[in-house]
């Protein structure tokens, strides 16, 4: 999710396990604690394209990570002005709980967390909402607002508006795998009326509310790519995109091998001017783009420039006309 979702949710977390003994401060420690895993993103400038395929999302998004940060962080935390009179075992929960969340709610949008590190880079995704969605956002910021400035620290009753915003956001959440099946069914008849076959399915949304969606269904030979709204429940027009697998023939093995584990198998591959572009269906999904002749699946590709032995990997974006 976008990092001011982050921080709602880790405020909102904050204020739950230590509103009544620190007032605002909470939320403020919450929030910045809940944002720490995506700072990944800081060491993005000193890897080169390759390693930047596995770092996002990497480490410091696993629930090895979460244990020994919350570990840390809440040794550190007994010692500062703020928190040192703080139990030891709360401000660990607060530091699980926050980091923790993170991680998961992420795991709620495309692209994938790798949950499992260091024993497995198995990647979960449940693509069940958008990155920026503020159906999801909206009542975890209210529900802690509310807290914060309509009751004091000690009364009873302030725990109840940050209560409410972390269930309503929590039930849209469930909601969204629950909506998504009912995407797929779509999908999947649609498909069936125009006997397309196919043996894996992804689908993703788009924009906020969980309204529109992009499926990708995936064939011996093809991606068939379709959008559908739940607003207008509109007949699905598909593309079909050959997957052209033979183009990563001879071309190097641990390159082929990550590009292809960073698209679960969702991508098409096609050749420019010589160079490889791969089109990762997982991780970008814009809606197809066309150029003169040319129709590319989404926008976003990375491309590979054989030079003998050696490559270089690049990425670009599709534009359209």
């Amino acid at each position: 999710m976008d990092s001011i979702t982050q921080a709602a949710l880790g405020a909102a977390i904050g204020e739950a396990t230590l509103g009544r003994k620190l007032g605002g401060k909470g939320a403020i420690v919450g929030a910045t604690i809940a944002t720490l895993p995506d700072l990944d993103v800081i060491l993005s400038p000193f890897y080169g394209q390759f390693e930047r395929i596995s770092l996002h999302r990497g480490f410091s998004h696993s629930i090895m990570f979460t244990v020994i940060a919350a570990t840390v962080l809440a040794m550190l935390m007994k010692k500062s002005k703020w928190t040192k009179e703080v139990s030891m075992r709360r401000l660990w929960m607060l530091n699980f709980l926050a980091l923790f969340t993170h991680i998961i709610l992420d795991a709620f949008t495309t692209y994938g967390t790798q949950l499992f590190l260091p024993f497995t880079d198995w990647r979960v995704s449940f693509d069940s909402i958008n990155i920026i969605d503020p159906v999801y956002t909206l009542p975890l910021i209210m529900g802690t607002l509310l807290s914060i400035y309509l009751y004091e620290e000690e009364d009873i009753k302030r725990s109840w508006p940050n209560q409410l915003g972390l269930l309503l956001s929590s039930l849209y959440l469930m909601f969204t795998l629950a909506n998504k099946q009912h995407i797929q069914n779509v999908f999947a008849e649609q498909l069936q009326e125009i006997r397309t076959p196919y043996y894996k399915m992804l689908t993703v949304p788009v924009k906020i509310g969980n309204l529109e969606w992009y499926g990708v269904a995936k064939d011996d030979t093809h991606l068939h790519i379709g959008k559908y709204s739940l607003m207008s429940d509109n007949k699905i027009d598909f593309h079909s995109f050959p997957i052209n697998d033979h183009l990563l023939n001879g071309l190097d093995h641990d390159l082929v091998d990550r590009l292809k584990w960073f698209a679960q198998g969702y991508y098409t591959v096609a050749e420019n001017e010589g160079k490889i572009r791969v089109y990762n269906m997982q991780c970008d999904m814009q809606g197809v783009r066309t150029f003169g002749k040319y129709k590319a699946p989404t926008a976003f590709y990375y491309e590979i420039t054989p030079n003998g032995k050696e490559y270089e990997l690049s990425v670009g974006m599709q534009e359209s006309d």
